[in-house]
């Protein structure tokens, strides 16, 4: 049986008014943090750390940001739900995607869902070490504290952003960040998930405390899709997919992960021809858009096909880094191509903490 357009189930979970933040420790970022800071000349897991970067002042204020967390939060700091796709087999809910399955899940345009902004306070991410680059061309933040002090000036507006990670590294993580980012920015996000449910994106972002549930319809829009059904119908998908995501407003969008679509192809010719031409509606519904892709098992630096870093504007790379004594695997992250960007080519050691993806940018590997 062909795919239906008008079976996607849209099930909202109410806000919860009772959620409130912790007294905060701010850093220049505006985000919730309560990590402690690193002095000159630490050491941070196997790193050296020249400063942290942080800026911090204490002033106990409250902010409704995405970022708010519970009293009881929880979180390691050793990695993020939601990375393994088999973690969370059995979530996703019935049904697919459609121009009216879209329309329903967004919100209609705003019509239902959370109320409220993202967040009034602290303006975007500020560097004063790096100079501010001179370009006419609109750019926009990642939302990821260190990674966007090394892309100088910001990544273009309307770029497509390929993030490759090896599992584990948090792809699913920046995902989150990036559109986090966007309602800080009081604008609207939209994620598409093809490898989680609906319910297991929105407990992830609360794994790190970010209240995305309180934004769900009215900023945001979380649309679970069975990879399956997006690729027998990725034709007409992609034809209503740009009037769709200007119908609800959106200024980014995620999808994890592309590589589970680029599967659905067994024809090599097929599959590239597929995937370029939903690369172009994306870019044709001009937003800035953040594709997860995992990593080829030969090559961290490569997706699995090696078909959307070609396609897209930017690509980041998360990876372990195995050193030759063994004693500790880290992770990295580095930025393997920007178009109208100035960027550092370092690859900087990073963490994912109870609070997101932390990249320490004034830090050195051994």
């Amino acid at each position: 049986m062909g795919f239906d357009p008008r079976r996607i189930a849209t099930d909202r979970i109410a806000a919860r008014p009772d959620r409130r933040p912790n007294p905060t420790v701010r850093s220049a970022f505006g985000i919730e943090s309560q990590r402690e800071l690193i002095s000159d000349g630490g050491t941070i897991r196997g790193y050296e750390a020249v400063r942290s970067g942080r800026s911090a002042v204490t002033d106990g204020s409250e902010r409704s940001v995405p970022g708010d967390r519970d009293d009881g939060g929880r979180g390691d700091g050793e990695g993020e739900v939601g990375d393994d796709a088999s973690a969370t087999s059995g979530q996703r809910g019935s049904g697919g995607l459609s121009e009216e399955g879209f329309a329903d899940a967004f919100g209609a345009g705003g019509r239902a869902g959370g109320s409220g902004s993202a967040g009034s306070g602290d303006g975007p991410v500020e560097y004063e070490d790096e100079a501010a680059v001179d370009s006419a061309i609109p750019r926009v933040d990642l939302g990821i504290e260190g990674l966007d002090a090394m892309v100088r000036g910001g990544i273009p507006e309307r770029s497509l952003i390929t993030v490759i990670s090896s599992a584990g590294t948090g792809k699913t993580t920046v995902g989150l960040q990036f559109l986090r980012q966007a309602l800080h920015n009081d604008e609207k996000a939209i994620f598409i998930a093809l490898e989680e449910g609906r319910e297991a994106v929105l407990d992830t972002a609360a794994e790190k405390g970010w209240a995305f549930e309180h934004y769900e319809g009215n900023e945001l829009a979380v649309v679970d899709v069975d990879p399956i059904e997006m690729a027998t119908s990725l034709r007409g998908i992609r034809s209503e997919l740009p009037r769709l995501i200007a119908e609800f407003g959106a200024s980014r969008v995620v999808l994890d992960s592309v590589s589970l679509l680029e599967t659905m192809y067994d024809d090599p010719v097929k599959r590239r021809t597929e995937i370029f031409a939903f690369a172009r509606s994306l870019k044709e519904a001009g937003v800035t858009t953040l594709l997860a892709s995992e990593a080829a098992t030969e090559s961290a630096y490569a997706s699995r096909y090696s078909i959307v870093e070609c396609l897209t504007d930017a690509v980041v790379v998360l990876q372990y880094v195995r050193p030759s004594d063994f004693q500790e695997t880290r992770l990295a992250v580095e930025i393997k191509k920007i178009r109208n960007a100035d960027h550092s080519r370092e690859t900087k050691p990073y963490e994912i903490t109870d609070e997101g993806i932390d990249v320490y940018r004034q830090a050195n590997f051994f």
